[in-house]
C-alpha cells in the first residue's frame, strides 16, 4: 500500500495515501451535513423513510459535499501553507499532488451527481450540485477573499443539506425545509466566527477579510452575540408553525440558552479559550438540535 509522509513533532510518521485523500474531504464536515440532510428526508414523510431512496441520496449528498471540501483544499492550497492551523494538510504539505486532488474531486462530482440524478430525481441532484458550486467556488474563490460578510452569504451553499434530503423523498421545495435551512443559515455565522476569533492572526497573515480582522474582535463578539439572540427566535418557528412537537421546542430552547450562555461568556467574560469553546459547543449544539427534531418526528407524530 503506498503511504504518505507526515511531519510530526520533528518525527517522520507514514500514513496510508488513502487517508489523505479523505482528509481533504473535511469527512467530520460532509457528516455533519449529512445528519441534516438525513433529518430533511426523514421528515418529509410521515413514516419510514424507502431504503430504495435513502441509500443513494445520502452517497450522492455525501459524495458531492465531499468534493467541494476537496475543491476547497485545492483552492486554498496557498494561504493553508501559511497559516497554522492548515498547514500539514495534505496538498500544502506536498503528501498529494494538485492534479491527484482535482481528478478525486472531480470523480467524486460526477460519481454523485449521476446518482442523485438516476437513482433519486434531477431537483435533487442539480441543488446539491448547486451548493458545490456555492461553497467550492462562489465561497471559497471569490466571497471568502472579497468581503467580511463571507460567512454569512457563503454559508447558504452550507445550509441546504436538508432541503436536499426533503427534496430526495418528495421531489419539491417545501416551506418546512427551507425552515430548515434557515436554522442552519442562522448558526453559521456565530459558530465560524468563534473560530475566526480564535484565528484571528492567522486570517491577517494571508488578507482574508475575515470580520475579527477587519471590524475587531470586540465588534465580531457582539454580532456573534446578537446572531446567538436571533438563532434562539428561529429556533422556535419549527415548533410555532406546527412542523415539531414540544420534545423539541424543550431541547431547542435548551441548546439555544447555552448556545446564548457561551455567546454572552465571549463577549463579556473570556479568556484565551473562550472562542474555541464556544466553536466546538456550536457543533455539538447544532448536531444535537437535529437528533432531537429527528426523535421528535418519530415518537411524537404530528396528526
Amino acid at each position: 500500500m503506498s503511504k504518505a509522509a507526515v511531519i510530526s513533532n520533528n518525527a517522520v510518521i507514514t500514513q496510508p495515501l488513502w487517508r489523505d485523500y479523505y482528509e481533504i474531504t473535511k469527512p467530520r464536515v460532509v457528516a455533519l451535513l449529512v445528519l441534516t440532510a438525513l433529518v430533511g428526508m426523514c421528515l418529509s414523510v410521515p413514516g419510514i423513510v424507502p431504503w430504495q431512496l435513502l441509500i443513494p441520496a445520502m452517497l450522492g449528498i455525501g459524495m458531492l459535499s465531499s468534493a467541494a471540501a476537496a475543491i476547497n483544499h485545492i483552492v486554498d492550497q496557498r494561504i493553508d501553507s501559511v497559516m497554522g492551523r492548515t498547514h500539514n494538510r495534505p496538498l500544502p504539505n506536498g503528501r498529494i499532488s494538485q492534479s491527484g486532488a482535482i481528478l478525486f474531486a472531480s470523480a467524486l462530482a460526477l460519481i454523485g451527481f449521476m446518482m442523485l440524478y438516476a437513482l433519486v430525481n434531477p431537483l435533487t441532484a442539480w441543488l446539491t450540485l448547486s451548493g458545490l458550486v456555492g461553497y467550492g467556488f462562489i465561497y471559497t474563490m471569490y466571497l471568502k477573499r472579497a468581503t467580511p460578510q463571507n460567512i454569512t452569504i457563503g454559508g447558504l451553499a452550507g445550509a441546504i443539506p436538508p432541503l436536499l434530503g426533503w427534496t430526495a423523498m418528495t421531489n419539491e421545495i417545501h416551506s418546512h425545509a427551507l425552515l430548515l435551512v434557515l436554522l442552519i443559515f442562522t448558526w453559521t455565522p456565530p459558530h465560524f466566527w468563534a473560530l475566526a476569533i480564535h484565528r484571528k492572526n492567522d486570517y491577517a497573515k494571508v488578507n482574508i477579510p475575515m470580520l475579527p480582522v477587519t471590524h475587531g474582535v470586540e465588534f465580531t463578539k457582539t454580532q456573534i452575540l446578537l446572531y446567538t439572540v436571533l438563532l434562539f427566535v428561529v429556533g422556535l418557528l419549527p415548533y410555532l408553525v406546527g412542523m415539531s412537537n414540544w420534545l423539541y421546542l424543550i431541547g431547542a430552547v435548551a441548546l439555544n440558552l447555552i448556545f446564548f450562555v457561551y455567546a454572552w461568556q465571549l463577549k463579556f467574560n473570556a479568556n484565551e479559550k473562550t472562542a474555541m469553546a464556544t466553536f466546538k459547543f456550536s457543533i455539538i449544539h447544532l448536531m444535537l438540535l437535529f437528533i432531537i427534531l429527528l426523535l421528535d418526528h418519530y415518537l411524537l407524530p404530528i396528526a
